[in-house]
């Protein structure tokens, strides 16, 4: 019995030296450019997060939560599933359940080399039926993107993506672009600034700005806030978030 509680109180600090030789924590948030990088082998991490979106006077959007959960399965590939709760508001409704769920997996394409970044190809797929009956789609709705990252400095760094998804209730695809740099204020702080948007098919863009700040507990536990705006007659007037992302091993 004593020898079970002594490994008990032990793998907390055994996880962390073993984190010791990775980088910190590398999230997909606050920001809604996904980064390059893969969750270390035989990790789960968790990137936690809560968000209010403000579309006009009568109409608001709140996800609380929304989980990324992200699965290291060697150097090259984690795989990754997508849950949110959304509560939606207007003057004279409220419609409240969970989104259909996203499975999909992320994989290192390519090692920053000189001008070449550090490169990697993000796929998800939501499943129509798996989700609350206000929120379910007609087909199933993939989603792609390839994210891309150099190194400006020890200090600062140059993001961008590019890809398409779709409603699940039209053929038509959205495209996807966001280009974001991000600075280390200090070894346990950071921020970004970041332009992004999407542009349907058929109908008109929506372009959006946000900024934000990450505060790092330590190697394996991330804090963050951040906010933004809308920059077109489409997009919501303002959004702002908060989140907690930690990892650990199996």
């Amino acid at each position: 019995m004593k020898k079970n509680i002594l490994v008990l109180i032990m793998l907390p600090f055994s996880n962390l030296l073993f984190s010791q030789n990775y980088p910190s924590i590398q999230t997909d948030r606050p920001d809604q450019t996904e980064c390059p990088f893969i969750t270390p082998k035989n990790y789960f991490q968790l990137e936690n997060g809560f968000i209010y979106e403000k579309n006009n006077t009568n109409s608001t959007e709140i996800v609380v939560p929304t989980i990324l959960t992200r699965f290291g399965i060697n150097d090259h590939l984690e795989l990754r599933l997508i849950t949110e709760y959304v509560i939606e508001k207007n003057s004279s409704d409220k419609i409240s359940g969970f989104n259909p769920i996203l499975i999909g997996f992320k994989t290192r394409l390519l090692e920053e080399t000189g001008i070449i970044p550090a490169a990697s190809f993000i796929a998800h797929i939501s499943i129509p039926k798996v989700g609350s009956e206000n929120f379910k789609s007609q087909f199933y709705t993939p989603e792609f993107r390839f994210t891309m990252q150099h190194t400006i400095s020890d200090k600062q760094s140059l993001s961008y993506n590019l890809g398409a998804e779709w409603n699940g209730e039209t053929a038509e695809p959205t495209f996807i672009y966001t280009f974001t740099t991000g600075y280390s204020i200090t070894e346990k702080i950071g921020g970004y600034i970041e332009f992004y948007g999407y542009i349907p098919q058929l109908e008109k863009p929506d372009h959006r700005f946000d900024a934000g700040l990450t505060c790092l507990f330590n190697p394996n536990h991330q804090l963050d806030i951040s906010g933004g705006l809308g920059l077109s007659k489409s997009s919501p007037k303002y959004f702002a978030a908060l989140g907690y992302s930690f990892r650990f091993k199996i």
